[in-house]
Formats: C-alpha cells, structure tokens, sequence
C-alpha cells in the first residue's frame, strides 16, 4: 500500500515520531517526577490541606489598618528568619561545607545590636522615651558586620586552614554562643527603642517587613547567581573542587566568601528575631536554628554532596518547616513529642525525594506474587 492509499483513520491513530512528537505520557509523568521542587512543593501542599481541615480560617486573609492580615501571611512571616538563613547555608552546602554555627551567629547578631542602642531613659516634653546611643542603621550594620565576619572566620578555617567544615563551625558555635552570652551578661537585654521593631514587626506595602527582606535576598540571590558566573563556579566547586581550581577557579577565596555570606545571613535573621521579640538573648536566640536550616535546605533538593542547589527549593523548604510546626500546634500534639513528629514527617519527605528509594518501591509493586502464574 502506498503512502497515498494509507487511510486518514490509519494515519491519525499511528504513533507520532520525530523530534517534534510529544512525549509519551509516562515519559512526561517520570521527567516531572525528577523535578527537583515537584516532592517538595507536594508536601506543603499536602501539610497546607492538612492545617486547612483543623483550622478552616486558614485561608482567609483580610485587609485591616493598611495591612494584610492572616494564618498564612503569619505562616510567611515566621518562616522569613529561617528562610534567610537556609538560603546562606545553602550555598555553602553547594561548596560541599556545612555551617553549624549560624544559630549562635544570629544570637551574636541580635546582642550586638542591643548593645549598640541601648536602653537611656529621657524626660521629653514630660514624657519617658526610649532612645539609642547610635541610629538604628548603625546598629543594624554593626551587628551584620560582626556575623559577617564570623562567617568569613568560618571561611578562612575551612579555605586556608584545611579544617573539616563541620569542625571550623562547631568551633564557631560554642564560641558564638559564649560570646552572645558574654554580650549579653547571661541575660535577656531588653530592646526599647521603638523604630528598631518595624524591622521584625512592621509592615510595608501592605506585607511584614520581614518577608519582604526574605524576599530581596531571595531575589537578589537568584538574580546574582544566574545572571553570573558565580553560580556556575558554585557547583563546580561542589562537583570536583580540585578540577575547579586547575581550570582556574578560585575555589578558596570563592570559599571564604560563601561562608562570609552565610554569616551575614544569619545576622540578618538575628536582627529579624530580636526586634520581633524585642530582645536579645545569647542563651536562646537562634537555638538548634541551624538543624531546622539544613532541612529546609535539604528538603528543598540541595544535595549534601555538594554540586546541585536551589534557592527557591530552600525557599519552600523553610516553608514546609515552618508550615509543619504550625500544623502540629494545631493538632494538639504535646510539645514532647513535637520534635518526634517533625523528624517523622522530614524523614517521611526525604525518602520520597530520594530516587533510589522509589526505583526500589516501583520494582518491589512490578513483583510478582509468590506463586502467580508465569
């Protein structure tokens, strides 16, 4: 039969080929499933509908005062400190590091800035205020500037010392948090001058100050990144650092800097948490904050390996963190065993995320019953 004679039924109903025919649609189910936000942004689906059946206002968002008000923008809002500093932690993960001592960095952060305001009670106009010894701008860079240079000490340790990153920054989190404690006389600081809580508090726009600085670092991160060579030399470091450095990568000083960066994210959530809580405490502040940080990262599809990150991965990883605890408030869970559900459900997500784990669940279903008919 010649193409000519091939009946239109025939021709419509025979398989496309070519370079232009759409995939099948197992193909296309298997290349979505290897996405690496497809596993994460299912789960915070899954834990916002869950949350939803036990608070039903979750979705309800309403406009008082000039500011958008709600379950989910407080969601938002609380998950901003943590967003920040997984999105730092995350680029050091790519560097194949680790950064343990953020949670005491931020508790730094948070006491320098107290201490750099300071509580003086004047008399104005018959009246008690509060004020600072320096303008809130000062203080807040003088407390970015001491993270930031924990982190480049972190850096330094890993890039010029040689030492493992998991014991530069162990190192880093008991002196830090030593040193917070030091600032902080082994005592809560009270912050008084008001100006200072718009930064955790305050609302622009309509929106919490707080996300929208999550947001411009967000932004600012990815727009560097991947507009850049920066990025490309991240995951090069990450995949082979000794390859990276022969084809002329400077691995080191990308290295320092990383870590540097990865302070001055943590000082901005210390910034955020103190003027949110009005205080600084070097005991508690950023507490067990870097666990919660690398499983957002880790959540989010940023391999430990190094190599392979995603900042917006991380973005939904704090997400789903932040989104859990608040779930698991509202169930009514003990606070004893909250941490036991949280490692269950982070346990649960990862072996979904993992590859190997559903190739085995897909070959262990093909299985044929013992005694079935061959």
């Amino acid at each position: 039969m010649n193409a000519k004679d091939t009946p239109v039924a025939a021709l419509s109903t025979a398989p496309q080929c070519g370079p232009n025919a759409p995939p099948p649609p197992d193909a296309l189910w298997r290349r979505t499933a290897r996405h690496p936000l497809v596993w994460p942004l299912a789960t915070l689906a899954l834990i916002l509908a869950v949350n939803a059946s036990l608070s039903p206002g979750l979705w309800h968002l309403q406009w008082r005062d000039g500011h958008l008000y709600g379950s989910l923008i407080d969601i938002i809002n609380r998950a901003a400190p943590l967003a920040i500093v997984a999105l730092g932690l995350t680029l050091v993960i790519a560097t194949r590091g680790i950064d343990i001592s953020v949670g005491a960095v931020v508790a730094i952060s948070g006491a320098v800035a107290a201490l750099m305001m300071g509580d003086e009670l004047k008399i104005v106009d018959g009246q008690a205020v509060h004020l600072s010894h320096v303008p809130v701008a000062v203080a807040v860079l003088g407390a970015l500037a001491a993270a930031g240079l924990c982190g480049a000490w972190n850096g330094l340790l890993v890039a010029r010392a040689g030492l493992q990153p998991i014991i530069a920054t162990l190192i880093m989190m008991l002196a830090g948090r030593g040193a917070a404690q030091l600032l902080t006389g082994g005592q809560i600081l009270s912050i008084q001058y008001v100006p200072y809580f718009a930064i955790g508090n305050g609302f622009l726009i309509g929106l919490p100050v707080a996300a929208l600085i999550a947001l411009a670092v967000w932004g600012g991160m990815t727009l560097i990144l991947e507009r850049s060579a920066l990025g490309l030399f991240i995951r090069a470091i990450g995949i082979n650092p000794r390859a990276a450095r022969v084809a002329g990568v400077r691995s080191r000083t990308i290295t320092i800097c990383v870590y540097a960066f990865c302070g001055l994210c943590a000082g901005i959530a210390g910034v955020i948490v103190s003027s949110n809580v009005k205080s600084a405490d070097g005991n508690n502040a950023g507490l067990l904050m870097e666990l919660d940080a690398i499983l957002a990262v880790t959540i989010g599809g940023t391999l430990l390996s190094g190599g392979r990150f995603t900042l917006a991965g991380t973005v939904i990883g704090a997400l789903i963190i932040q989104t859990l605890t608040s779930t698991i408030y509202a169930i009514g869970v003990p606070p004893e065993i909250n941490l036991v559900v949280k490692a269950v459900v982070v346990f649960v997500v990862m072996l979904l995320q993992s590859s190997e784990f559903r190739r085995q669940l897909r070959a262990l279903a093909l299985r044929p019953a013992p005694g079935a008919s061959r």
